[in-house]
């Protein structure tokens, strides 16, 4: 299983790619369109992020000790970010997920290109993300 500063390493190779921030926007859309949908089951209100300006619904499931990670949006560009974000935590243990700075998203540039409320929404996620793993540990 790949770690978390692996995965991460990976992301910036693929943005590295893209000349400019129109390609990386739609490479993130790309990202939205190849994340599996999310079960009608879990689009409950508890798996809602708050802070999210478009509708984002997560959750996880804990197998053999590492957390798996479900999620959904219905704006593309918010389901590219978070199949990013599924893509580097899910599988991973709980402690890795909690410890994990994840500077992928600065090294990306992609929170500095973020209009604010999607940058207040990727922080929702994180934290959502986190708090999961916190209650698996």
């Amino acid at each position: 299983m790949a770690s978390i500063q692996d995965i991460e390493a990976e992301i910036i190779e693929e943005f590295e790619l893209f000349d400019d921030w129109m390609q990386k926007y739609e490479y993130i859309i790309d990202l939205g369109k190849e994340l599996a949908v999310l079960d009608e089951q879990y689009k409950t209100e508890d798996n809602l992020v708050k802070g999210c300006q478009s509708r984002v619904w997560l959750t996880s499931q804990n197998t053999n000790g590492s957390i798996e990670f479900l999620a959904d949006s219905d704006a593309l560009i918010t389901k590219g970010i978070v199949s990013l974000l599924v893509r580097v935590l899910s599988n991973q243990a709980p402690q890795a997920i909690v410890d994990a700075p994840l500077n992928f998203i600065e090294t990306i540039g992609l929170k500095a290109h973020l209009s604010p409320n999607r940058a207040n929404g990727l922080v929702s996620m994180i934290k959502k993300m986190k708090a999961y793993a916190l209650a698996n540990l």
